[in-house]
């Protein structure tokens, strides 16, 4: 019995002692974060602390990624990674890992604008149809804000499209995208230069697309273009042959009546040949 009790004493004793080593285990990062607009490029660093076990080894990655080259066999416990231009590509959520017992790690996050990119510059839609404009972002943070706008003649001043207008548009966001349905097209109110917009608590950026708006009638133009070529080619070869026709006619007249005088000239020799003769 008293064994026992001993044995569940020193159990909670070693839980107790590994608790408190790993409460003691510490990683100082600088910086925290990264969100300076003007900031060109970044050093991040992390300092462990009061380790719950030797360090074998330590990496780094972004988004849950481990980064190319960062992995190490090195008991150091201060590392450092290198971000030599902040924008959209490199922003994201990095940690650095130390490979203890157990493995311990810390964030720091560097955030940028948002990239906003068209999905197509261009879109083609024909009147009374529906046209669908895309745009998707990139980078971290995702924007938290979507916004579209119709673009003036000028391009510079922009008309707010506010989503359900008149069942008109329709707008559907997600974090990294947003689509604008423009309905019911009208080639003389709809067609135009269209900016998508996206923010995020670092500032904004957009991008713009083209839309198109063909008639109605734009699709039959193909087939009537077949039907005039084809009558032109009928009338083409019926002329010809109008003016072949007498030609021909002549020509046969005349490969007719060569035989005749030779058959006469023949006829003439022959009545000759005679006469000479019976004398």
């Amino acid at each position: 019995m008293r064994r026992k009790l001993f044995g569940v004493l020193l159990a909670v004793c070693i839980g107790w002692f590994q608790a408190e080593a790993l409460t003691d285990a510490a990683i100082t990062t600088q910086p925290e974060v990264v969100n300076d607009q003007n900031q060109t490029s970044a050093t991040l660093s992390c300092n462990l602390t009061n380790p719950s076990s030797l360090v074998k080894g330590h990496y780094w990655t972004n988004n849950g990624k481990i980064i190319d080259k960062s992995e190490s066999n090195s008991d150091e416990l201060y590392i450092k990674h290198d971000i030599k231009k902040v924008d959209y590509h490199s922003a994201g959520l990095y940690a650095c890992v130390f490979l203890t017992e157990p493995q311990v790690n810390a964030t720091i996050e560097v955030k940028a604008l948002p990239h906003v990119v068209a999905y197509k510059h261009s879109e083609n839609a024909n009147e009374k149809d529906k046209a669908v404009l895309t745009c998707v972002s990139h980078g971290y943070p995702l924007p938290t804000d979507w916004s579209w706008y119709k673009l003036k003649d000028d391009e510079i001043d922009k008309m707010p499209i506010v989503n359900g207008t008149d069942d008109k548009y329709e707008m559907k966001n997600t974090p990294n995208k947003t689509t604008l349905y423009v309905k019911d097209l009208d080639i003389n109110k709809d067609m135009g230069m269209y900016q998508c917009q996206g923010t995020n608590e670092m500032g904004s950026a957009s991008d713009k697309i083209q839309l198109r708006v063909r008639s109605q009638l734009a699709a039959l133009w193909p087939f009537l273009g077949i039907v005039a070529e084809v009558i032109i080619l009928i009338t083409i070869i019926f002329i010809y042959e109008k003016r072949r026709k007498p030609d021909e006619i002549n020509d046969d007249d005349d490969s007719g009546s060569a035989p005749l005088k030779s058959n006469a000239a023949t006829n003439h020799k022959d009545k000759n040949v005679r006469q000479r003769n019976s004398n």
